[in-house]
């Protein structure tokens, strides 16, 4: 070719030029718009989409296990098919540790059949969002302690699941276990629930906490969003209810539910459908054969006693034993933070209940629940001569370390395995120490009460007392 000579066209297509970096595609709705620019139209109305309301509740529950629903049954049969409620439920296991009366499958295959058994019960009486987490069903120890269900189950991985569920389904009341020790089965992984529950209510109005459940998605019309543009949402009011082995400290605490009325809708009484729903969880022999005789026989028994709840607090009034939705309004109310964990006001006396009791003393007035303290006094269940640990925490407020002397008062057959004796305490520190106890065998169930004294420099420091629920012959 001739320098300076034009150059001879080319039959190829020329190549377009990109800016630099991997290729782009232009989402539909961007399309559009630049679309309509170019044309001359006028720019499309672009409107913020609403929550799915396929997913809104008025009632979140959220248990531990599959079949825990069966305490309260009755009365979520009446919200969900005479009162004409939305209810959503959430495992938070999938109850991989219980037993199997059906056939031999354990682990992670009883998870599957548990988790079939749950949703087929909830159906029963109309309700069809249930969501199962993965935290593993925790096998139950000499004592139940709640610490060890929040640590087996990944304490902040499954409050972050529960904080999105109730975004998700922006429920005005909560329903959960309460967060307490309580004599009956009462299993710690139900109080786990309980208390990732409460840490939820108070935690899923305010944006900063999991924010990334918040944030708004860069383009949701495309793929692979990390961000899920959920909205805060403050629950309006906290019920608890429970598995005791007795209920004198709910009553007046909280609305009661009667289940021998019958169902409007359904011709058979709440405790019937409550029935119908046990018998559902055959796997489990506490559960659906109890189920299945009471409607073979018409015996309802439990079955027939009403749902008892106990309210844990209400942002928008109403009386402790009104309806749950008693002042609760449609839409969205302000994020209402709560105090938080304060230090004590005075020094700590020397000695008090540890593991669990140590954390629900901290626990409650951190999240508002100033009734709980007056409940119950620290109590405890076990069978005639049953060997169990009971922690005890010893403080020494002073600028000194001190010598603190542990002493026991015992009623008669008991038997301390270990627990007295003598412990040094480092200045401004606390120790704890697991006492081991013996309850003596007994012809009758009956309450007893065991005592620790702490004493240091021949004076007492302070006392902790537990009431011992000991199961007859």
């Amino acid at each position: 070719m001739v320098a300076g000579a034009p150059r001879a066209s080319s039959s190829r297509p020329r190549r377009l030029r990109f800016w630099p970096g991997p290729a782009r595609v232009l989402p539909t709705a961007a399309l559009g718009l630049l679309l309509a620019v170019r044309l001359g139209g006028a720019q499309p109305v672009i409107s913020s989409p609403p929550p799915d309301e396929r997913l809104k509740a008025d009632v979140l529950v959220i248990m531990a296990h599959p079949d825990d629903e069966t305490l309260i049954s009755g009365y979520l049969a009446r919200a969900v098919l005479d009162d004409h409620k939305r209810v959503a439920v959430v495992y938070t296991t999938r109850g991989n540790g219980g037993q199997n009366l059906v056939g031999y499958e354990q682990a992670a295959s009883l998870a599957e059949v548990r988790e079939t058994e749950a949703r087929e019960a909830l159906l029963t009486i109309g309700i069809r969002s249930a969501w199962f987490l993965r935290a593993p069903d925790t096998p139950a120890p000499e004592i139940h302690d709640v610490l060890r269900s929040l640590g087996s189950w990944n304490h902040g991985n499954v409050l972050g699941e529960i904080v999105r569920f109730i975004r998700l389904t922006r429920p005005r009341v909560v329903v959960t276990f309460v967060p307490d020790v309580v004599v009956g089965e009462n299993h710690e992984d139900h109080q786990a629930a309980g208390v990732i529950a409460t840490e939820a209510f108070d935690l899923a109005g305010d944006p900063t906490r999991f924010p990334e459940q918040v944030a708004t998605p860069e383009d949701r019309l495309f793929y692979g969003n990390l961000i899920e543009g959920l909205r805060p949402w403050q629950p309006q009011k906290l019920y608890f209810f429970t598995d005791a082995a007795h209920f004198d400290f709910v009553r007046g605490q909280g609305p009661e539910y009667p289940t021998t009325a019958l169902s409007p809708s359904q011709h058979v009484s709440y405790a019937r459908l409550s029935a119908k729903v046990a018998s559902l969880h055959r796997t489990q022999g506490d559960v659906g054969p109890v189920g299945e005789k009471a409607l073979a026989t018409g015996d309802l028994g439990v079955f027939a006693d009403p749902v008892r709840l106990v309210l844990g607090k209400s942002l928008v009034g109403g009386a402790a034993t009104g309806d749950i939705f008693e002042g609760t309004v449609a839409g969205a109310i302000a994020f209402a933070p709560v105090r938080g964990y304060q230090p004590p006001p005075a020094p700590r006396p020397g000695i008090e209940l540890g593991g669990p009791w140590a954390f629900y003393a901290s626990f409650w007035p951190a999240h508002n629940l100033d009734q709980m303290p007056q409940l119950l006094a620290p109590e405890l269940g076990v069978g005639g001569g049953q060997s169990f640990p009971v922690p005890l925490l010893l403080h020494n407020s002073s600028d000194q370390a001190r010598t603190l002397t542990v002493r026991i008062q015992l009623p008669p057959g008991w038997t301390e395995a270990k627990g007295s004796g003598t412990y040094a305490v480092a200045a401004h520190d606390s120790a704890p120490v697991q006492a081991r106890l013996i309850a003596p065998r007994v012809a009758q169930s009956e309450w007893q009460q065991v005592t620790w004294m702490a004493e240091a420099d021949g004076r007492t420091a302070g006392s902790a007392t537990l009431k011992v629920y000991v199961g007859g012959l």
